[in-house]
């Protein structure tokens, strides 16, 4: 797909303003040049054109709040000084994979203040004679290399860090901290009197259920024991009756 069609669906109904991140990885350029952006993508922060056959940067417009660029896997070989007038704030520049050889093609990114990190992997320079120490003496604004600092410390992953950023202020202060922090105002200001109201109605209540319990079992009781008279007269009143035939029988 060229680059120009694939910018324009990447849109998806959204103006180029709109727009703060674009990724056009794998796409083609018909003439190894930037096709399909504009000075309107003016709130572009993130750019990725990754294997796109681009040769140069000369059609790159300005993308003054561009902070990250991911370039890898072209054809680039020089014209460097364009990023610096075009995308002045660029804190993350990726070129690996691409045919930048002399250090005198690098030197065009010192005018990148803001540049923290810089990724030359699989370019040629890379094969220099102590080419760490000079490209970080070329750009001492840069930190990371290749994603290593100058003694050899990876790089931090960014993602990771905001992640943890986000977890912290979740357990810090957010709903869920907000709501631990009711539950236990609440068991601490409604503990008093109405926690000692509530545990004598509850209580008053078990007591209440213990009389009725009693009673019930004394009327329980009170019926077993009328059962058991009620047993006993009859066999009485059968006792004496049988006397009484056995006195007639005797007369």
């Amino acid at each position: 797909m060229e680059m120009k069609k694939r910018i324009s669906l990447e849109l998806r109904n959204r103006t180029p303003v709109e727009v703060a991140e674009l990724v056009v990885d794998n796409c083609r350029s018909s003439d190894g040049e930037v096709e399909g952006l504009s000075d309107d993508f003016k709130e572009l922060e993130f750019l990725s054109m990754v294997n796109v056959g681009l040769t140069s940067l000369a059609k790159l417009p300005a993308l003054p709040k561009l902070r990250k660029l991911e370039l890898s896997d072209n054809n680039i070989s020089g014209g460097l000084e364009t990023l610096s007038e075009k995308c002045a704030n660029l804190t993350y520049l990726n070129l690996s994979g691409n045919k930048i050889k002399e250090l005198s093609t690098v030197e065009a990114l010192q005018n990148l203040k803001n540049l923290k990190s810089l990724d030359l992997f699989n370019c040629e320079i890379t094969t220099l004679e102590e080419y760490r120490e000079s490209i970080f003496e070329l750009l001492p604004q840069v930190m990371y290399l290749d994603g290593f600092d100058a003694e050899d410390n990876e790089a931090p992953d960014s993602e990771a860090d905001d992640d943890d950023d986000d977890e912290d202020g979740e357990e810090g202060a957010g709903p869920l901290g907000d709501y631990d922090d009711e539950d236990d105002d609440d068991e601490g200001s409604e503990g008093g009197e109405v926690g000692l109201s509530y545990l004598t109605k509850e209580g008053i209540q078990d007591e209440d259920d213990d009389d009725d319990y009693v009673e019930e079992e004394e009327e329980e009781a009170g019926a077993v024991v009328a059962g058991v008279h009620g047993e006993k007269r009859k066999r009485e009143a059968a006792d004496e009756g049988e006397d009484d035939d056995d006195d007639d029988d005797d007369d």
